[in-house]
């Protein structure tokens, strides 16, 4: 099993691009079964999580191809759907991943029928696919459970006015998929305006379909007969570009990410800057440049364009050393605090009251052998290593992998001290 290794005290510095981000690229993989015909996208990140679905689309009868790469098309991929497709998404395949979720409207609303089984994903609290099975019974699909799996079906969808009980982001773009195809006219409202939404809603104009609103609470879509293939290139990581600006923070480096949107970062950006931090604007890219001293800040995550809940953790490492005591509330998911214990073997002093984190600045952290319990804690992790005196020792970095490409890479050509060991501890 891989495992991370982290030698604390380099100041990072210098220029890094971030890759395609993973909550676009499975809605589009997605997408592509909405329409016959070869799908070209770009930008596609190289993550575990997009590996496993693009199995998951193979094994429906998707053929898939990685052309070389050139300038103007990293991270190529061509989707071909000429045949028979397989309308199963079986357990094997997405009991680690819950965006496999996302086939559902899409093979309703083409096929007439999908089977999926109860996703899975990282252990940060239960993200019911509820509001995604409401959207599709008001669109006239009749949903049932059967041994694990989803099961639903319609002979044509019915364009209908829906609204979300809660913001949900996956559950707005499989309905915003679903509807494209459907008869009518369907609205949905309390939609989530995160980007990725955004760039979900241009892939399908792209292939035809009638959106307007994406980004907005309130999304207008009018179903048409057919959809034609895409061509389309995945926007930007907002996370991972987040992840490196902390990192340039903790460090107090100074690092230019390229590819960083500061309409996609705004809630990051005011609490870096509330930190101590220096945000430059530049073309296409943002610039950090961390303090000598950290300070402590407050902020509850929220839907976009509120602190993303993805970046929680991350920006708990960086105050475990500000001058002073933080308030952090995790308002979306009630169980993503594991990382705090793993923080605490560092010498990070944190104290968890329900959805509420108060972390009291230390001097330094020292480095220690540690585990990552979800995706985005590996990587706070990780950030508290670049700053540990002495080395830290991250395991189980598959975690790591379903939503980072190769950020020990990355980090590395900023200077930083860090290599991946594979095989047994």
């Amino acid at each position: 099993m891989d495992r991370i290794i982290v030698t604390g005290g380099s100041r990072l510095a210098g220029e890094v691009c971030v890759s395609g981000a993973k909550n676009a690229a499975l809605p589009a993989l997605a997408a592509t079964l909405l329409a016959k015909g070869t799908h070209e996208l770009t930008n596609v990140p190289s993550l575990a999580d997009v590996s496993t679905f693009i199995r998951l689309l193979e094994q429906m009868g998707m053929s898939t191809e990685r052309p070389s790469e050139t300038a103007t098309s990293r991270g190529a991929l061509a989707l071909t759907l000429a045949g028979p497709i397989e309308t199963v998404a079986p357990y094997q395949l997405v009991k680690t991943m819950r965006a496999s979720v996302l086939v559902l409207g899409p093979l309703v609303a083409r096929h007439g029928h999908a089977s999926v089984s109860l996703p899975g994903g990282c252990a940060i609290g239960a993200r019911p696919i509820d509001q995604h099975l409401k959207g599709l019974v008001a669109l006239g699909a009749q949903v049932r459970l059967e041994h694990g799996d989803v099961v639903a079906t319609a002979e044509r969808l019915i364009g209908a006015p829906f609204r979300f009980d809660v913001v949900s982001v996956t559950g707005t773009e499989n309905l915003m998929m679903a509807a494209t195809l459907a008869k009518g006219r369907t609205v949905l409202q309390n939609a989530a305006r995160e980007p990725e939404v955004v760039d979900l809603a241009l892939m399908l104009q792209s292939m035809g379909a009638k959106i307007s609103g994406a980004g907005t609470e309130t999304i207008t879509i009018d179903g048409v007969e057919a959809l034609s293939s895409a061509r389309h290139a995945i926007v930007e990581d907002r996370v991972e570009a987040g992840t490196l600006l902390v990192a340039a923070a903790i460090t107090g480096g100074d690092v230019l990410v390229k590819g960083a949107r500061r309409e996609h970062l705004a809630a990051v950006l005011e609490k870096l800057r509330g930190a101590g931090a220096e945000i430059l604007y530049e073309e296409d890219a943002l610039r950090c440049r961390g303090p000598e001293r950290l300070r402590p800040v407050e902020f509850e995550t929220e839907p976009f364009p509120g602190f993303p809940t993805d970046m929680q953790a991350q920006l708990m490492a960086l105050l475990t050393l500000a001058d002073g005591t933080s308030r952090i509330t995790e308002s979306v998911f009630e169980n993503r605090f594991m990382h705090v214990l793993e923080l605490g073997r560092m010498g990070a002093e944190i104290r968890v009251d329900g959805r509420v984190a108060t972390v009291t600045g230390v001097r330094e952290l020292s480095g220690a052998p540690v585990m990552a319990t979800d995706l985005r804690a590996s990587a706070s992790l990780v950030l508290a290593g670049l700053r540990a005196r002495g080395q830290t020792e991250v395991q189980r970095v598959y975690h790591l992998d379903r939503g980072y490409d190769h950020l020990e890479t990355k980090l590395a050509s900023l200077g930083a001290r860090i290599e991946r060991l594979s095989g047994r501890v």
